[in-house]
């Protein structure tokens, strides 16, 4: 059994809408690859330093989980300038990607107003005026025409 999952559909005006599913498994995925490789860097910088009270991969796993979703227990906190600049780029990176996937949260569940769909919306009502607009033209120039001949 193969379960594919679809990154957006195309709708019938050309506009990609994207699978709120995909792009939170793509974010997940995402923020935590980067804390897993970011966690080496932490301990490589933090395992030495007296002092420090990051003394394993699960400890810096730890304070750049806390760091990315801002919580920041504050029982591991980095001691290097190193270690500080790498929970300080997990953090930014972290609010970055928590509040993207929050959103899509609240976007799905919540969704108060769809814009593609006011879009969609509004593009049909363009084509509808401007198809209109063309008939207008055409019986205006029919009756120019007469009114030319009539004089």
């Amino acid at each position: 059994m193969k379960i594919k999952i679809k990154s957006h559909s195309i709708d019938k005006y050309g506009v990609k809408n994207y699978n709120t599913g995909f792009l939170l498994l793509i974010s997940m995925v995402v923020l935590y690859i980067t804390i897993g490789l970011l966690s080496f860097a932490l301990v490589h910088y933090e395992i030495m330093a007296p002092n420090s009270n990051i003394t394993s991969y699960k400890d810096a796993f730890w304070t750049l989980q806390m760091s990315a979703s801002t919580i920041g227990f504050g029982d591991f906190y980095p001691v290097t300038i190193e270690g500080r600049l790498i929970v300080a780029i997990m953090f930014y990176l972290g609010v970055g990607l928590v509040g993207f996937i929050g959103a899509q949260f609240i976007d799905r569940f919540v969704g108060f107003s769809d814009t593609n769909v006011k879009n969609r919306e509004l593009r049909e009502q363009n084509k509808k005026i401007i198809t209109q607009n063309i008939v207008i033209d055409e019986k205006l120039t029919q009756l120019l025409t007469q009114a030319k001949k009539n004089k």
